[in-house]
């Protein structure tokens, strides 16, 4: 076990090394994807497993693993965020160790978007703040070279009229809070959309991600617009967890910051629809959705 902290060795003693198709901690290299669980070698135990949010607090490290408990990306928390802490009281410690992207040791509170490669960094800013929240580590397969995609078949992301009853809904906020949950948490609504792959399928013209994603991409929020959603389904969902790192909005928008308001939750009426929700933390929604869905019953915050 390779096991970077103890008490006495914080994130001060963490380096991440990047280029653009190598990635190492501490000098010992790591590939992503990967198990969340191998993060552990080099991080010691979380301190805090909710659902697929994996947190390391006391040296500002988090992943966010799929459901298969697969994780392509390790964020480093390094100033306030909303996410981590209580209103207007900033979480610490911060990631606080050394990063050094293609040889040079980066500062942290100027690091740059490097896209396009194996191993990409994006930095996000909170609202109000001029140092970055946060900078995401993250695997891109389509500039690995030794990524061989799976066959897609001609149909795969064609939407199909249900043969059964589905769940009409008022806002396009809290649908994709839903799908977030049913895709891509539970696996239950397939098939999970992934950008590049829908890229690839999609023949009615060409679409550039490297171009297009620092906004919307009319296409791709079409199709969850018109993606049904089986009524079925409404018993599963038991709570909603709104985060800019959730895999719905990073399909979104693949440039996003995490203040975005595209996808905000302006009207809690759609949640009577779902009998079993009984808590929501809210990233993306007005002020008063909140009160209208504590309301109903369903204990919600803002995050």
């Amino acid at each position: 076990m390779i096991n970077l902290i103890n008490k006495k060795n914080k994130s001060s003693s963490i380096t991440f090394k990047i280029d653009s198709n190598k990635l190492s901690i501490n000098n010992n290299i790591i590939k992503l994807p990967t198990d969340w669980q191998e993060l552990n070698k080099y991080f010691g135990k979380p301190s805090q497993i909710k659902r697929n949010e994996i947190y390391w607090k006391e040296i500002g490290i988090s992943t966010n693993p799929h459901g298969n408990g697969k994780t392509n990306h390790i964020t480093l928390h390094t100033d306030y965020n909303p996410i981590w802490a209580k209103p207007k009281l900033e979480q610490k410690p911060y990631f606080n160790g050394t990063i050094i992207i293609d040889g040079v040791k980066v500062k942290k509170q100027h690091c740059n978007n490097i896209t396009m490669r194996k191993y990409e960094i994006k930095q996000f800013t909170y609202p109000g703040k001029k140092r970055p929240c946060l900078i995401s580590i993250s695997y891109n397969e389509i500039f690995d070279k030794d990524f061989v995609k799976p066959k897609l078949t001609k149909d795969k992301y064609t939407i199909k009229k249900l043969e059964e009853e589905q769940i009409e809904f008022k806002d396009f906020g809290f649908k994709l809070s839903i799908i977030q949950e049913l895709m891509y948490h539970k696996e239950l609504l397939k098939p999970k959309f992934d950008l590049s792959e829908f890229v690839d399928w999609y023949d009615k013209r060409k679409i550039e991600i490297e171009k297009e994603g620092y906004d919307l991409i009319p296409e791709v929020t079409q199709y969850f617009k018109d993606l049904p959603i089986p009524k079925k389904y409404a018993s599963e969902v038991t709570e909603i967890y709104q985060d800019g790192g959730n895999d719905i909005y990073m399909q979104l928008l693949r440039f996003g910051e995490g203040s975005e308001d595209y996808w905000d939750i302006e009207t809690a009426i759609d949640a009577k629809q779902f009998p079993n929700l009984k808590q929501a933390k809210l990233g993306y929604a007005k002020d008063n959705v909140v009160d209208e869905m504590n309301n109903m019953g369903i204990k919600t915050e803002l995050i």
